[in-house]
């Protein structure tokens, strides 16, 4: 059995690492560089980090801090937000990320999954999905443009044509149970998970240790991200992952 991933998450506005509720409220939560170095020293498994308002401010990415970021870490680091084009991609790949995320623009134009997944691999790929759930209680629809856009797209029928495509990762967030450390949204991952054949990395709501193990014990989940539960050093990777060796769930110590 592979080993399950501690991810932690940096949402960067303006330069500085914010987290909110639901992608609302958001506070400011320190120097993304800075931080990590911090989840890297710590054991973290990857890092993630998402340009928040990148896409809804019509804007590049922010080329520096990546750079700055991926010189001080060690570990395979995932950059989103704001990326549209080939150009786009093969500029963050060249700053120093080995994936990329992408939301909107996959939504906007599915043929860039394709021909980036042509291009730079599959496995730089990263299917972006902030899942709402349907007002009906019925589903799941894609939301794009940091939570501001709900599109009508089916979550599942998304996952499955955009694996297809391409795609060699999926990072699933919920926006429900975004902030809110609650728990994952169990019932999304694992429908997610059970029509795709690529990894899933779970994200939104956790909260507590148990929450981790709850993930990743019916084994629909590959990863887990973690944004606030890390950020305000009410848990660290370490403890994470002493946590779930003892529960018999194969982690990197």
């Amino acid at each position: 059995m592979h080993t399950k991933r501690i991810i932690p998450c940096l949402d960067v506005k303006e330069g500085r690492v914010v987290k909110g509720i639901n992608f609302e409220g958001l506070v400011d939560v320190g120097d993304p560089v800075t931080l990590a170095k911090y989840y890297n020293d710590q054991g973290a498994d990857e890092l993630v980090f998402l340009d928040i308002t990148a896409t809804h401010e019509k804007r590049g990415i922010m080329l520096k801090v990546v750079e700055q970021v991926a010189e001080k870490i060690f570990i395979p680091f995932t950059v989103g937000g704001g990326l549209r084009t080939l150009e786009d991609i093969k500029a963050i790949l060249r700053a120093g990320a080995d994936k990329v995320s992408l939301n909107s623009a996959a939504v906007k134009d599915k043929n860039i999954i394709k021909e980036s997944a042509f291009y730079f691999g599959n496995q730089c790929i990263v299917l972006g999905v902030d899942a709402k759930k349907r007002a009906d209680n019925c589903g799941w629809n894609v939301v794009v443009n940091g939570g501001r856009i709900d599109t009508g797209i089916d979550v599942l029928a998304w996952a499955e044509e955009a694996t297809k495509l391409g795609a060699g990762e999926i990072l699933l967030t919920s926006m429900d149970a975004d902030g809110t450390k609650k728990g994952f949204d169990l019932e999304l991952t694992k429908a997610v998970s059970n029509i795709t054949n690529v990894p899933v990395i779970a994200s939104g709501g956790c909260g507590s240790l148990n929450d981790f193990y709850d993930v990743f014990k019916d084994n629909s989940a590959d990863a887990a991200l973690a944004a606030s539960l890390f950020h305000y050093g009410e848990l660290t990777v370490e403890e994470v992952k002493k946590y779930l060796d003892n529960k018999n769930i194969p982690v990197r110590l």
